[in-house]
C-alpha cells in the first residue's frame, strides 16, 4: 500500500487537519503532476526519517472537491501545477510549485 494517499472527496479534511500532513495538488492530465506523484511514492517506499507525516494527493479536477476549493480560496493564486503544501495541525505551513524529493525534504525538516 502507497504511503501517497489517494485523498477522496470526503477525506481531504481528515489529513489537512493531521498532526503534520503533505497534500500534493494536481489534474489527471497534468504530465507533470503524474511524474512529481511517481517520484514521491518511490522516495516514500524507502523513507524512514518522514514516518510521521500524512502524504496525500487530490487532483482538482475530479467532482467532488467543491467544499476543498470554497475552504482554501488561496487555489484560485495557483499559477503552476503540481503545488505541495504542508500542513501543521490543521494549518498551511509551507508550499512550492513542482516537485523534487530535495524541496520536499528540506522544508519538512525545517517546517
Amino acid at each position: 500500500m502507497s504511503r501517497l494517499e489517494d485523498i477522496a472527496p470526503d477525506r481531504w479534511q481528515e489529513l489537512t487537519s493531521a498532526p503534520f500532513a503533505v497534500l500534493v495538488l494536481g489534474k489527471t492530465d497534468c504530465p507533470a503532476c503524474a511524474d512529481w506523484s511517481a517520484e514521491l511514492e518511490r522516495f516514500l517506499e524507502q523513507d524512514r526519517e518522514f514516518e510521521h507525516v500524512r502524504f496525500g494527493k487530490i487532483m482538482l479536477d475530479r467532482p467532488g472537491f467543491g467544499s476543498f476549493k470554497k475552504a482554501n480560496p488561496w487555489l484560485t493564486e495557483l499559477d503552476v501545477l503540481p503545488y505541495t503544501q504542508l500542513y501543521r495541525n490543521g494549518e498551511r505551513v509551507k508550499g512550492f510549485a513542482g516537485g523534487g524529493i530535495e524541496r520536499l525534504t528540506n522544508r519538512l525538516r525545517k517546517s
